[in-house]
């Protein structure tokens, strides 16, 4: 039975009688309403887009027919369909015709049998497109909840796993589950996302992106503080140490929470492939963040202001690529980030193979040409392009788009201040991230606060053996992960 969050101060639709009801479903063509026989007391009331057809005619009408005099409770005893139920209350008749139940009304009774009879077209599990990974699973979340739930379970099944489902928006009233581990996640962590997805007030909820961003404690931040994924695996290791997650009907996403800033450059992979090598990925990824956050603006501020700090050797190059250059650094910076922009979204809004073509030969045919026609320096034209390579680093999808979105900020102090300006642009996204919060729990940790046993998996990846310890930060009720044993010597199976 699912929980209403409507609330009171909102609910201002009027009650309707079982005969309002159905004369309004009977103005949509796909609303189906007749009795059973002439003679019968029976009428059947349903969406046929939102039904088998075959319930009907094959599990219903057949026991109507036979015989006229039975009641509603000796119908719910007779038709062979699970989870039949007698319903009187007209809030409840509507629920279930609009979630695809059957309706059958008898004459001189105001309760009626509601029989679950939902069409379910789903897609096909496929390779998750945004977190895509050499090793490991390759499965990915679809829009159907009860498949997605159904990923979880296979992978976390005991029977601590603890799934709450609610109806979420006043007009699309959409399913969505939160899950939890009983005995490991922080009641109190579990009621904070609860109470907000309560309190999120929206007519239409329709993805798991809207309520997470009704539900964030930052709205107008750069930066995502749920993190965001399509993978059943990061899911089931981010509830096994403690988080919650939230997914909903129709959405092929699933948010964790509470998330943290390094968390958004740790992939699946990481933990599929030997540590050393976990470890180096994981550093390239945050050194390229660094790198396509300040790289353009670097470069506006020596050309622009410090001259001096160019070694004699490489000045001479820089000289010469920007001598034909009609307009200063900033503009030329700009015009080439925009086109690099226009490339990447027209990319991902054409088909695949066509998109594709678009963002190569695009972008050879643009650069060569903005190269030729001294609109841009050639120095300047390999630096956009590294750090549009670094920004696809970022695991998830949410982080690269900020990290796109950042450097604007960063070209504006260069030119303003030169490098000083992008110390006080650093400075000032630095304080951001301090105040920033991820449902209460610090966005920064465990470096702020400081958290020395959390770092094993976060800013660096240690052995499995030496993370026994779920994060502090979670405050999980159950903190040890499993007993560290000494290894045992084995005896060599060749003797010499």
């Amino acid at each position: 039975m699912f929980k209403h969050f409507e609330r009171k101060k909102i609910s201002h639709r009027k009650q309707k009688s079982l005969q309002e009801l159905l004369a309004v479903c009977q103005k949509s063509a796909d609303f189906l309403s007749f009795q059973a026989s002439d003679q019968s007391p029976f009428s059947v009331h349903y969406i046929n887009s939102l039904v088998e057809d075959h319930h009907v005619h094959d599990e219903i009408l057949p026991y109507l027919k036979k015989n006229d005099q039975m009641t509603i409770a000796d119908l719910q005893q007779v038709i062979p369909i699970e989870d039949a139920q007698i319903i009187h209350h007209v809030p409840d008749i509507e629920q279930d015709i609009m979630s695809g139940h059957i309706i059958i009304q008898i004459k001189d009774d105001d309760r009626v049998l509601s029989l679950p009879a939902a069409l379910h077209e789903k897609r096909s599990l496929e390779v998750p497109e945004t977190e895509f990974t050499v090793v490991g699973p390759q499965e990915a979340f679809i829009e159907s909840i009860d498949v997605n739930l159904n990923l979880i379970r296979k992978r976390l099944a005991i029977p601590e796993l603890v799934i709450d489902e609610f109806k979420v928006g006043r007009l699309s009233r959409n399913r969505l589950a939160i899950l939890s581990i009983d005995g490991i996640t922080d009641p109190q962590l579990l009621q904070t996302l609860t109470q907000r997805i309560r309190d999120a007030d929206y007519d239409e909820v329709v993805d798991t992106s809207q309520m997470a961003l009704l539900i964030t404690d930052y709205p107008h931040s750069f930066f995502p503080q749920l993190l965001e994924t399509s993978r059943p695996d990061r899911v089931a290791s981010g509830l096994a140490e403690g988080k919650v997650a939230f997914t909903m009907d129709g959405s092929p996403q699933t948010y964790l929470a509470p998330a943290n800033f390094l968390e958004y450059f740790s992939s699946p992979d990481d933990h599929y492939m030997m540590w050393p090598i976990g470890l180096a990925l994981r550093l390239i990824r945050i050194v390229a963040l660094l790198f396509s956050v300040h790289a353009t603006a670097f470069y506006v501020a020596v050309t622009s202001y410090h001259h001096e700090l160019v070694p004699d050797e490489l000045l001479d190059t820089l000289v010469a690529t920007r001598i034909e250059v009609p307009y200063p650094p900033i503009v030329e910076v700009l015009l080439l980030e925009v086109t690099v922009e226009l490339l990447r979204e027209a990319g991902a809004r054409l088909p695949n193979r066509i998109g594709q073509t678009i963002g190569i030969v695009g972008g050879i045919v643009i650069g060569t040409a903005v190269v030729e026609a001294s609109l841009a320096s050639s120095v300047l034209l390999i630096i956009i392009g590294i750090t549009a390579l670094a920004s696809f680093t970022a695991p998830i999808y949410q982080m690269g788009n900020t990290i796109r979105l950042i450097r604007f900020p960063f070209l504006v102090f260069a030119q303003w201040l030169g490098l000083f300006g992008v110390a006080v642009c650093s400075l000032f996204f630095l304080n951001h991230l301090f105040k920033l919060t991820s449902l209460g729990h610090p966005y920064l940790a465990p470096i702020y606060p400081l958290r020395i046993r959390d770092l094993r998996d976060t800013l660096i990846k240690l052995p499995t053996r030496q993370q026994q310890l779920r994060p502090k930060v979670l405050r999980p009720l159950q903190r040890k992960r499993f007993d560290p044993k000494p290894r045992k010597k084995t005896s060599k199976d060749i003797e010499e």
